[in-house]
C-alpha cells in the first residue's frame, strides 16, 4: 500500500506459506472483515472505537482549566500509558510542555520528581481500567497528593465499585470514564488516549481522522495481504518471533505499545508472536549475525521515517582524500543502511515486512494505532484466539494481591 505520507511493503516469501491455508484464511477474512465493520457500530463493542461519530465521554470545555499547566505528570500501567508515550514520543516537537509518565515502580524516578517539581504546579492524571491497578496505586499514593477538591488531578477508570472512582467522589475530583468494554490495549484512541492528547496540545480530531482507511477498498487489500500471511505463520508455527527494526527514535514507544497489543491479544493457547524492539542501526552492531544467520524462526518489521536530518557531515580539513561520508546527510546513511538490510534479507530469502513514514503528524499517528489494532483483532479471530481477554495476566494479579493482603 502506498500513500503519500505512508508506505506499507509485505515481503513474506512462498516458503513460509501453506497455500491451501491462504486459501482458506482468505475466504474467512472477507466474513470476518464485515463482521468487524459491523461491531464499529455496536455501542457496547471494543471496536466502536474505529468509529468516525464514536462519542468521546467528556466535554472539552470541561478539560480546559487544565491547559494552564505547563507540567504533567501521567500514571499507569499498560495500555493505560502507552498510548500517551507513543504519541509524546512521536509528536513531541508540538509538544511544548514538561512531562513525565510513571509506567513502572521505580523508586530512585518518584524520588527525585518529588526533589525536582513544585507539585502543586503539577497536573497529575492517573489511569486505571480497573481502578485498582497495583502499580498505578502505589505510585500515586507514594506521591501523596490526594486533597478534598484538588484542581491538579485527573482519574480515569471504570465507573463502578473501584478504588480510584471511589476516591474522585470521596475528594470531589475531576473524573472521566473508561468504558468497561474497552480493553486497556484498545483505549488508545477513546478517552484514554484522547484526554492525554488534547492537555499536550495535540489535535485530537486530526489524531482521529483517518482511522476508517483500513475499511477502504484499496487499503483493505494490503491488510487481508498481511492478516492472511501472519495467521498462516502463526498456525504453522513456523515462527515464532516478530522483531520491530526501529530506525525511527520518535517510533520507539509506539512500538513498546504494538509489543503490548500483538502479546496480550494473540499470545494464547499456544499460539502468538514474541514481539522484541530492536533499536537499529545501532543493533547492526550485536544482532545483524544472528538476524541473518541465525535460527529461521523470525518476522521482520522494518520501521522508518524518511523526513531529511539537517545534521550534515563534515570531513573537509581531517582527511587527506574526500571520504565517502563527507557532505552526507545523518538521515541519509541511516536510510542507506535500512536498505541494505533490506537487500540481505531478500538475498537470504528472510520475511519482512516495512513501514515507511513520510511525515510526522497527528493524522499519519492515527493510521498506524488504527491499522495495528485492526489487524490484531482481524488475525485473532482468524487464528482462532479471543483477541480482547488476557486470562494469564489476570491470574498473577490474584496471586498479587493475596501475597499484599
Amino acid at each position: 500500500m502506498n500513500k503519500k505520507n505512508l508506505v506499507l511493503k509485505n515481503s513474506i516469501q512462498k516458503k513460509y506459506i501453506d497455500s491451501r491455508l491462504l486459501k482458506k484464511l482468505s475466504k474467512d477474512f472477507n466474513n470476518i472483515i464485515e463482521e468487524v465493520n459491523k461491531e464499529t457500530s455496536g455501542l457496547n463493542k471494543t471496536l466502536n472505537i474505529l468509529n468516525k461519530n464514536f462519542k468521546l465521554n467528556f466535554k472539552i470545555k470541561d478539560l480546559k482549566k487544565f491547559k494552564q499547566f505547563k507540567i504533567i505528570a501521567f500514571i499507569g500501567m499498560g495500555g493505560s500509558i502507552l498510548g500517551a508515550e507513543a504519541i509524546n514520543n512521536f509528536l513531541e516537537k508540538k509538544i511544548k510542555k514538561k512531562i513525565y509518565f510513571f509506567d513502572n515502580l521505580d523508586v530512585k524516578k518518584i524520588s527525585k520528581f518529588k526533589k525536582k517539581e513544585n507539585q502543586n504546579k503539577v497536573l497529575f492524571l492517573i489511569i486505571s481500567k480497573s481502578g485498582s491497578t497495583v502499580e498505578t496505586l502505589s505510585n500515586f499514593f507514594t506521591l501523596n497528593k490526594i486533597k478534598k477538591n484538588a484542581k491538579n488531578i485527573i482519574l480515569i477508570s471504570e465507573k463502578k465499585n473501584n478504588l480510584l472512582f471511589s476516591l474522585s467522589k470521596k475528594f470531589n475530583l475531576f473524573y472521566a470514564e473508561h468504558r468497561s468494554y474497552v480493553g486497556g490495549r484498545y483505549s488508545v484512541l477513546s478517552e484514554v488516549g484522547i484526554i492525554p492528547s488534547y492537555l499536550m496540545g495535540i489535535n485530537i480530531f486530526k489524531l482521529r481522522s483517518n482511522i476508517r482507511d483500513f475499511f477502504n477498498k484499496k487499503e483493505k487489500l494490503f491488510l487481508k495481504d498481511s492478516a492472511i500471511k501472519l495467521s498462516s505463520l502463526l498456525s504453522l508455527k513456523k515462527i515464532n518471533n516478530l522483531i520491530f527494526l526501529n530506525y525511527a527514535p520518535e517510533l520507539e514507544k509506539f512500538l513498546y505499545w504494538c509489543q503490548q497489543l500483538i502479546a496480550e491479544s494473540l499470545g494464547k493457547n499456544g499460539k502468538g508472536f514474541l514481539p522484541v524492539i530492536s533499536n537499529v542501526p545501532k543493533d547492526h552492531h550485536s544482532l545483524l549475525q544472528l538476524y541473518l544467520d541465525g535460527p529461521k524462526d523470525k518476522l521482520f518489521h522494518i520501521f522508518s521515517i524518511e523526513e531529511k536530518s539537517k545534521e550534515i557531515i563534515n570531513t573537509k580539513g581531517i582527511m587527506n582524500n574526500k571520504n565517502f561520508l563527507d557532505k552526507k546527510n545523518l538521515s541519509v546513511v541511516k536510510i542507506a543502511q535500512k536498505n541494505s538490510l533490506i537487500k540481505a534479507f531478500k538475498k537470504n530469502q528472510i520475511p519482512f515486512r516495512e513501514f515507511k513514514i513520510k511525515n510526522i503528524s497527528e493524522e499519519v499517528l492515527g493510521t498506524l494505532f488504527s491499522y495495528f489494532i485492526l489487524e490484531t483483532i482481524v488475525i485473532g479471530k482468524l487464528i482462532k484466539v479471543n483477541p480482547f481477554d488476557q486470562p494469564a495476566v489476570e491470574q498473577v494479579k490474584v496471586y498479587t494481591k493475596k501475597l499484599l493482603s
